[in-house]
């Protein structure tokens, strides 16, 4: 538990320099957005990916007193998928902003298929990205996705550090 509240409390700093969305926190898997509840054009993907290798660079820095005694390190692994949602409040007593479809479930499945310390992204994340020249995405293969058959996924690699794409704090480039 401790361990979870550490990462969780340390990605939560995280989100306030990308403009993006914590929805969920369920056991170890923690989910964002960007482009809701506001809507802010076609930025949302760079957002997401610039968070993401934010998360990995964190994690690779990240002192954790129950794996540093074992000589271990802390591995993530990110999904992101690109689409349509269906969102809506849901509850009285504890209401919640959820997120629901297709778009959804292929993000998880992107996670889950993926490797420790990678981010796997779906073609639409792919496609969506071509605007960016500091994001590169490389192609992983078919990859057989549960509800989905075989779709062609790739890796999310950069094309520069983190502190190369923009001033700590400041909001993301724009794409070109």
């Amino acid at each position: 538990m401790d361990l979870l509240n550490l990462l969780y409390r340390t990605f939560d700093a995280k989100l306030g320099k990308y403009d993006v969305y914590k929805v969920d926190t369920i056991g170890d898997s923690y989910m964002v957005v960007s482009g809701l509840p506001d809507v802010n054009e076609d930025r949302h993907v760079s957002d997401v990916s610039y968070l993401a290798f934010d998360l990995l660079d964190t994690t690779n820095q990240l002192k954790v007193p129950q794996l540093s005694r074992r000589n271990a390190y802390l591995n993530i692994r990110i999904g992101i998928n690109t689409g349509p949602v269906v969102t809506g409040i849901v509850g009285r007593k504890m209401p919640r902003y959820c997120l629901f479809g297709d778009t959804v479930n292929v993000a998880s499945r992107m996670e889950s298929t993926g490797k420790p310390q990678h981010i796997h992204i779906s073609s639409y994340t792919a496609e969506a990205l071509t605007k960016y020249p500091y994001f590169k995405p490389v192609k992983r293969g078919l990859i057989e996705i549960t509800g989905k058959g075989r779709m062609m996924t790739y890796w999310l690699m950069r094309t520069c550090s983190q502190s190369e794409l923009h001033v700590p704090g400041s909001r993301p480039l724009t794409p070109q």
